[in-house]
């Protein structure tokens, strides 16, 4: 693309790398409504008997609740081979959130610490230098896990201010606050939908398959929705603003760009991880305008300087201070098993002791964050040089943080699989991001809690919920037969 002759732009060829794909359009055989019914089900389930564990019930409850997962990735596999329009299943994920909007705060209890928080900052405090057994009630503090009852928020000032106002709204009521935390994770996910199949266009992959792997994935639903985690506004931000970002530079629209920048820093306010963002845009940007290292450095300092000014506005307009910028390592204090760079240490502590062990994984995170710049400092590289997209540019980037940082959380794969469900193209790559994303959705039980004296009963409850997923399996397939024959 050229820009006009009084341009001051450089003239510069944009190149757009499309990847090939293979969807395969749906048939009578594959019976999607059939799917998506057995998806809602698997919803319904799962929400009755995490209700019905909340309320005492016995483990079988467990194991309706482990079946409900189990159904609803179930179908979300067998969709697959056969995607109907964008439009079928973005009603599709209504569909299987709407149980989820109703159940109790599943996968996690961090929701519980967002309340004490909020109450730690609705009586002046700061929460990211107050801990909540320090700030909040005694109610709100015995709903928290352990660890984060003594341990400050890790969270930037933008959702710091909105634990604030929902503190505020609610007067302390936990009801009423999940329900609008779980509004927040709505509009959020809304923000997801709305960006993926755009970030698709933009790398050349198809609208349904990035909608079946980034959106209608079971990771989504655990973990935005019935998890009610801020991921959920921080991805949505990030996201819409990467879009914005990128629509913005073929005809070089400055406050279109800007705007998108914007909601990228307003992610980042939320989770630090959404910054990474802003090297995609930034490097694009440097590419927009003929390239080199000269436009790439200036464009970086913009990045960093549009960076600070909205950190330093959310901080003031939200009365938070800058408190935050101390929390930013508190994530890293938790031992996650998850975390692949935590594994030497923990077969370090298994060999030699627990003090050998922590010396281990103390070092092996800082050999990931060597290995985090490095990668990033290639994938800029590759970027720059127009070796490989935007979109799979982002992708790469998170899944360097993903799978090298010092801890993972399940709901932590989604700032990955989301982009590299716009960028992936139908193959063996887009195959092993699923399994991985199926194994996490089943990896967790439901319901969050202690079971180290309950392990009995959890392998019962995932006996019985394999059993069931599998009858269902079967009853499904020969009614998917039955509808073909039809």
């Amino acid at each position: 693309m050229t820009t006009g002759p009084d341009s001051t732009v450089s003239s510069v060829q944009t190149v757009t790398y499309r990847w090939p794909t293979t969807v395969t359009p749906a048939t009578r055989d594959d019976a999607p409504d059939l799917v998506r019914w057995t998806g809602f089900g698997g919803a319904l389930l799962l929400t009755a008997g995490a209700w019905a564990v909340s309320a005492g019930a016995p483990p079988l409850a467990l194991g309706a609740a482990i079946a409900g997962a189990g159904l609803v990735v179930l179908a979300w596999v067998l969709l697959r081979n056969a995607l109907p329009d964008p439009v079928w299943l973005r009603r599709t994920l209504a569909w299987w959130c709407g149980p989820l909007l109703v159940a109790p705060p599943l996968f996690n209890r961090d929701v519980f610490s967002y309340l004490a928080q909020g109450e730690v900052a609705a009586r002046g405090l700061d929460p990211n230098v107050v801990s909540p057994a320090a700030g909040a009630s005694a109610e709100a503090v015995a709903r928290v896990g352990s660890y984060w009852r003594e341990t400050p928020s890790p969270y930037g000032p933008l959702f710091g201010t909105v634990e604030r106002v929902i503190a505020e709204v609610t007067s302390g009521d936990p009801v009423l606050g999940i329900g609008l935390y779980r509004l927040v994770s709505v509009l959020g996910l809304l923000l997801v939908v709305w960006s993926v199949p755009r970030l698709a266009k933009i790398a050349g992959v198809d609208e349904r398959a990035a909608l079946w792997l980034g959106v209608l994935n079971p990771l989504v639903l655990w973990h935005l929705i019935g998890g009610v985690h801020n991921d959920a506004l921080m991805l949505g931000l990030m996201l819409s603003g990467t879009v914005v970002a990128l629509t913005a530079l073929p005809g070089v629209q400055w406050w279109q760009f800007t705007a998108g920048v914007v909601l990228i820093g307003l992610g980042a306010q939320v989770k630090l991880p959404a910054l990474v963002a802003l090297a995609v845009v930034g490097t694009a940007l440097a590419r927009r305008l003929g390239g080199g290292l000269v436009r790439f450095v200036l464009a970086g300092l913009s990045m960093v300087v549009a960076a600070a000014a909205v950190s330093a506005l959310t901080s003031l307009a939200g009365g938070s201070g800058f408190g935050w910028v101390r929390a930013l390592g508190t994530p890293s204090k938790i031992n996650s098993w998850m975390a692949p760079t935590n594994w030497p240490g923990y077969l370090a502590g298994a060999v030699f002791g627990p003090q050998s062990g922590q010396a281990i994984i103390s070092s092996a995170r800082i050999a990931g964050l060597v290995l985090i710049l490095c990668g990033v400092a290639v994938v800029v590289h590759r970027h720059l040089r127009g070796g490989i997209s935007e979109v799979t540019a982002l992708g790469m980037m998170m899944s360097l943080i993903v799978v090298l940082g010092p801890v993972i959380q399940p709901w932590y794969l989604l700032w990955a699989v989301l982009p590299l469900a716009a960028c992936l193209p139908d193959g063996p790559w887009r195959t092993r991001v699923a399994a991985v994303a199926g194994v996490f959705a089943l990896l967790v039980p439901p319901l969050a809690g202690d079971f180290s004296g309950r392990v009995a009963e959890l392998i019962a409850a995932y006996v019985l919920g394999i059993a069931l997923v599998a009858g269902a399996y079967v009853v499904l397939r020969r009614a998917r037969v039955s509808v073909a024959q039809s």
